[in-house]
């Protein structure tokens, strides 16, 4: 399988590459407001200098952006924060606390250091209060405790509810880091457009893997060292890159299917395959469900293998018995688990170790192979019987994963996606579709997307870690010369 890095959609060139992209007058206020309250980043700035941000939110965090003193709008955002993903209505008001106005402070005269004047009215305003109730007859005792607390918590306070309020956010500073996050975020600002302005499970799907790809982009970044991390981020963009095509390619197919009727046919072989189940998460180690599909091709390019040669980081994709994780679960009936779980112990032996020697032949690192796929490569089935029990071998692969022997991503595909990937590579399915009254041909152009679709959501899974196999493997066979 081979695929091209796709460049990003038109409409993501546009996002973030200025500030207030979207309401370019907004800028201008916040510039005026900055000439007149704060001083702007020019030549006479040094290290120490503090130039007035200008904070603008995202439904993902925010950009701090300084104010040139040309008067040209910034290139670079001074800070990206990224909230995290699945925020609650708290912590998204901790997003609203640390993009809120920088506190005005006071100088003290003769004493080094400043203080809030929120703190400094409060306590003009406690001082009062206090003298007004030792006139009445509160005891000072009393007073005076009342009087230094308020001013001691409006200068502490705050900073302590920063400290928690960051514990929701992930935030970068430095050119090279925000350049990148910089360029992540305009994607990931297509997507979230995309979903807001279409009513797609797909595309609203698609926003919540881009925030979480940004925020563990941002967890990389916040070394500040772009290079040592180059390998995590690298493919995290390539992921990016591969869903804002993948919203383009959905955005473009609806707007032609509301614009003509007439060409309903002519988008029939392209029309979604169903929903999958909607939790994306890592197999650590019971069996998970994946999400929505999105139309795609694979990934990112590999090297091309030798067919003599052994790719031990492959996958094996097979359909089994639906059945149910837990209470109020979606159905599972479809499992990928990686190619070294055939040699475990608790599977069919020596089946799995010769079934592994096969999937692991002549394939390409990360590639997900069905188990349709072995059976077209073994003469359409007719040598399953002097390769292994792939029957056996299968019923014990679920039985790993549903004991947690081993890690797995555990699908609900609809009805045709999984009986597509059930054929072999170059098989043709015909279903009825009730509703159109009409036979419908899926190709193996269709069965390619299904694929695609399943290594999208693997490779956001395997991008951090990849799954494990289980423990006490058996040695695969040893290669004849």
């Amino acid at each position: 399988m081979t695929a091209t890095l796709h460049t990003p959609p038109p409409a993501a060139a546009g996002h973030h590459e200025r500030p207030f992209t979207r309401d370019p007058g907004r800028w201008d206020r916040e510039r005026s407001r900055v000439l007149r309250t704060g001083h702007v980043r020019d030549h006479t700035c040094s290290a120490a200098c503090e130039p007035v941000l200008v904070h603008e939110r995202t439904p993902w965090g925010w950009l701090d952006w300084t104010v040139p003193g040309d008067g040209s709008p910034p290139e670079i955002p001074h800070q990206i924060g990224v909230l995290t993903p699945g925020a609650t209505c708290t912590q998204r008001l901790a997003l609203r606390w640390l993009t809120r106005r920088p506190a005005q402070r006071i100088a003290l005269a003769r004493i080094p250091g400043s203080v809030r004047l929120s703190a400094a009215a409060l306590a003009l305003v406690s001082l009062v209060a206090g003298l007004f109730a030792t006139g009445h007859g509160v005891p000072v005792d009393v007073a005076l405790p009342a009087m230094l607390l308020g001013p001691l918590l409006a200068e502490h306070l705050p900073g302590r509810l920063d400290t928690r309020a960051r514990e929701h956010v992930h935030t970068v500073e430095g050119e090279a880091a925000c350049r990148y996050l910089q360029r992540l975020a305009a994607l990931h600002t297509s997507l979230v457009q995309a979903a807001a302005d279409n009513d797609s499970y797909e595309l609203r799907r698609s926003a919540e893997i881009g925030h979480n790809l940004l925020w563990d982009a941002a967890g990389l970044l916040q070394a500040r060292d772009t290079r040592a991390v180059s390998d995590g981020l690298i493919a995290r963009e390539r992921l990016m890159l591969q869903l804002a095509h993948q919203a383009a390619q959905i955005v473009q197919r609806t707007a032609n299917e509301d614009g003509t009727a007439d060409e309903e046919q002519t988008h029939t072989a392209g029309r979604p395959l169903g929903p999958y189940a909607p939790d994306v998460r890592r197999p650590a180690p019971h069996p998970m469900t994946a999400p929505s599909p999105l139309k795609a091709t694979v990934l990112m390019p590999q090297p091309e293998s030798s067919p003599a040669a052994r790719t031990p980081d492959v996958y094996l994709l097979f359909a089994h018995e639906p059945y149910y994780p837990g209470p109020g679960t979606q159905e599972v009936n479809t499992t990928v688990v990686a190619a070294d779980s055939l040699l475990h112990p608790q599977v069919h032996q020596p089946d799995g170790t010769r079934i592994h020697d096969l999937l692991t032949r002549g394939r390409k690192p990360g590639e997900v192979i069905p188990l349709a796929t072995l059976t077209h490569e073994l003469n359409g089935g007719a040598d399953w019987p002097a390769t292994g029990d792939w029957e056996s071998v299968t019923t014990d692969l679920m039985q790993l994963v549903r004991s947690g022997n081993c890690d797995a991503l555990s699908l609900g595909l609809p009805e045709i996606a999984r009986a597509l990937i059930c054929t072999g590579p170059h098989s043709h399915l015909r279903a009825y579709d009730v509703a159109a009254d009409e036979f419908i041909t899926y190709r193996p152009t269709e069965r390619a997307a299904v694929l695609a679709e399943v290594d999208v959501f693997l490779a956001c899974l395997v991008a951090e870690r990849d799954l494990w196999p289980g423990d006490g493997l058996l040695a695969p066979l040893a290669r004849r010369a």
